[in-house]
């Protein structure tokens, strides 16, 4: 799978090593930025980007670090197609994916230490979709939401 990352400062000093450990489990890492540290950096302008690749098909899948994951959710759900949450338990990270079509994992740097992110991220990345009727029909729901805003139909995986 296709997994595009990216943080702003707060998320920076995790997001190297989670993209080898990605890397590790056999995903290829797309790297959105930033490079280098800067505290004046914004997570809006690297929650977008990281979510447009999921949006786009560029990526399968994205995971955003900033400082609470708070912030990075609330802009990444702002592209059209993206379903992104804050995770910061493993049950959270593959249940978001199983019943509601999770696409965007958020983290807080400042919350978790990296190995419990390294937990978030295999839970993520290892979970599918269920395609259950009840998940379907409430997936249906949130993307018929999405669309009465005017932000046009978009598909989930089921």
């Amino acid at each position: 799978m296709r997994i595009a990352i990216g943080s702003d400062h707060a998320g920076l000093p995790i997001k190297a090593p989670l993209a080898g450990y990605i890397e590790s489990l056999g995903h290829e890492v797309v790297d959105v930025g930033p490079m280098s540290f800067d505290p004046d950096d914004d997570y809006p302008d690297f929650a977008a980007e990281v979510a447009r690749k999921v949006a786009n098909g560029e990526a399968e899948r994205g995971i955003m670090m900033c400082g609470s994951g708070v912030g990075a959710s609330v802009a990444a759900n702002k592209i059209v197609g993206v379903r992104a949450a804050v995770c910061h338990d493993v049950y959270s990270a593959h249940q978001g994916v199983e019943h509601d079509d999770m696409n965007v994992l958020c983290i807080g740097a400042r919350i978790v230490v990296e190995e419990v992110a390294k937990e978030l991220v295999a839970a993520f990345a290892g979970a599918h979709f269920s395609g259950e009727e009840r998940h379907q029909r409430r997936l249906g729901k949130v993307l018929a939401l999405e669309a009465e805003m005017g932000n046009g139909p978009s598909t989930g995986s089921g």
